[in-house]
């Protein structure tokens, strides 16, 4: 008969190895629990020892403010690490660059020179109007006569 590949429970073997696998940690900052903001990762020094380094928080990074995509060309920083940045660092050499994306821009330009362009179609249709009445009152004056 084969011997089973993994030894069972009963056998002195599979103590040995549990025993061997396990190696205490201790956290080496002064919060002592498993919180979001004590987050660890365990770490294997030159001598064999396995000890824990603390893991700062993963960001999120700017978004644009109107349609929340990710921002290009700005890292991706805790909120404290933002402020020790230059302001060139902080931005996009655009206009609203660090607040809102190329796409959102381009649309708000869009839409206000349209705005624009129909302000001016308002007031030429207004000044013919009005130059029609003027017209159409001049003849019935006219007639009238």
């Amino acid at each position: 008969q084969a011997a089973p590949a993994t030894p069972s429970p009963r056998c002195p073997a599979f103590h040995h190895q549990v025993s061997k696998m396990v190696q205490r940690l201790t956290y080496r900052r002064q919060c002592r629990y498993n919180t979001k903001s004590n987050k660890q990762r365990i770490v294997k020094t030159p001598g064999g020892k396995l000890t824990f380094q603390a893991v700062k928080k993963a960001s999120k990074g700017p978004k644009c403010g109107d349609c929340g995509k990710a921002l290009i060309g700005l890292p991706r920083l805790r909120p404290m690490e933002y402020r020790r940045l230059k302001n060139r660092e902080k931005r996009v050499s655009r206009a609203y660059g660090g607040s809102r994306c190329a796409k959102c821009v381009r649309t708000r330009i869009v839409r206000a020179f349209l705005i624009e362009e129909q302000k001016c179609v308002k007031q030429v249709l207004a000044e013919k109007l009005s130059q029609a009445k003027e017209a159409a009152g001049g003849k019935k004056s006219k007639g009238k006569k």
